[in-house]
């Protein structure tokens, strides 16, 4: 199916936006790759990201006797709703590898609809808990049986599935970094089970192009769980028959510059997030102080108990409890959140997708500071270290129940009590 722009698939196959390109070449992390990516994509919308080869099964993984494991297809479009014509639905291209990057982005609904019939599936379970791990038993036995489908499932839960019954020797899992990596080329759907903790753990698992996820919710919290587990057998019926809405959830791509590398070989190797990287002072008693630039533009000096650089998915989370808004997962934005200010003028800022954020910790700085990736990898950072993140190409597509906005607002409702109130009296005083 051509794009949008009239090109043909060939050309328009890649990972990043050829408009973004310029703008991505600036960041030392983002080397030669990058740039031939960004060769071929589509200048509007979303790009196919092919990995597999026709016939490619993953010979490191034992299949079940039979199945033939490979990527299903599927294309997104966007749709109006209420609008039963195509007349207003516009189909940006087709996804012959099941690989999503986001380039130019809408605010219209985006539906997924299979072009082939999905063949495996990944469940990826909240630990340590007895109702989850008893569900995931179940709804194993119910895709093997019922669905046919082949099963990925983490190394925990394949030991705890296995010391149950045998049964269960048909599953698949992996057993290092470089077949983690490789997930993307094998795995049609995720299926996870527990809260948002479990989505944003899902979401780490995938360093490139994630398959769309289906989240349950049997967590404490569920902004990003609209699915509920009790009626597990008709949300994935639906999904696995399709087409479904789906919200593509923007990840932050960060790079820890250290002020002590000579080159950008010397650098770490970048971070992907799902909700935010908070910059804080950690156990010092001092103020932090950090030095901010947008696309190397100055934009202030942040002395406080830190910053929240958030994605919109994000906003429910720590940015909106250090006084961030509250802004719809699809909303194309970095939510730029200062926490405690010593200054009562400093108020949060949403700044647009495409720009490039830099925050270094000046030489004067008395204390350094801590930076944090969705509240886990902790790392300290000196005086004249950098964190520089931008919006990642790859974002994490979650099937919508409805569609993304009746499941974010439904969820700041149910989550946050958004708003609720005991209704006025209508026995009042009244005007005469």
């Amino acid at each position: 199916m051509d794009c949008i722009t009239g090109k043909s698939p060939g050309e328009c196959n890649g990972d990043i936006d050829a408009q973004r390109a310029e703008s991505l070449t600036n960041q030392p992390m983002l080397r030669n790759e990058t740039k031939e990516q960004s060769e071929n994509c589509s200048t509007n919308g979303l790009c196919s990201h092919e990995i597999l080869h026709d016939g490619e099964t993953g010979s490191q993984t034992k299949a079940a006797p039979n199945r033939i494991m490979r990527k299903a297809s599927f294309k997104l479009s966007w749709w109006c709703k209420g609008d039963n014509s195509d007349q207003h639905k516009h189909d940006i291209v087709s996804f012959e590898r099941g690989n999503i990057t986001a380039a130019g982005r809408s605010s219209k609904q985006i539906s997924l609809k299979w072009e082939s019939k999905p063949q495996t599936v990944l469940i990826m379970t909240k630990p340590n808990s007895t109702s989850v791990r008893i569900l995931c038993a179940e709804m194993v036995r119910w895709l093997n049986d019922h669905k046919k489908l082949n099963i990925y499932v983490e190394p925990r839960v394949m030991g705890e599935l296995l010391s149950e019954s045998s049964y269960f020797n048909f599953l698949h899992t992996w057993k290092d970094e470089k077949e983690i990596m490789s997930l993307h080329t094998k795995v049609d759907l995720v299926v996870t089970l527990g809260g948002d903790g479990t989505v944003l753990w899902a979401a780490s698992m995938f360093k490139g192009p994630v398959p769309p996820v289906v989240p349950f919710s049997l967590g404490s919290l569920g902004f990003m769980t609209p699915f509920y587990s009790e009626n597990y057998r008709d949300c994935l019926d639906s999904v696995l028959r399709g087409p479904i809405s789906i919200t593509l959830r923007h990840r932050l791509q960060c790079h820890v510059i250290r002020d002590a590398a000579k080159n950008e070989y010397e650098m770490e190797e970048p971070v992907l997030v799902l909700n935010e990287v908070t910059i804080d002072r950690g156990i010092s008693s001092f103020l932090t102080n950090l030095e901010c630039y947008c696309d190397n533009s100055f934009v202030t000096c942040v002395q406080g108990d830190g910053l929240i650089l958030s994605t919109t998915s994000g906003s429910t989370a720590y940015s909106l409890a250090a006084g961030g808004s509250m802004v719809h997962p699809q909303v194309p934005g970095i939510l730029f959140t200062p926490i405690c200010p010593h200054s009562l003028s400093f108020r949060p800022l949403i700044l647009p997708e495409h720009v490039t954020i830099r925050v270094q910790v000046p030489f004067n700085s008395r204390s350094p500071a801590w930076v944090s990736f969705d509240g886990k990898d902790r790392k300290q950072l000196t005086a004249g270290d950098a964190l520089v993140c931008s919006m990642a190409p790859w974002p994490v597509p979650t099937a919508c129940q409805i569609d993304s906005t009746n499941d974010f607002l439904r969820s700041i409702h149910d989550g946050l009590h958004w708003n609720l109130r005991k209704t006025q009296s209508f026995d009042g005083p009244r005007d005469l």
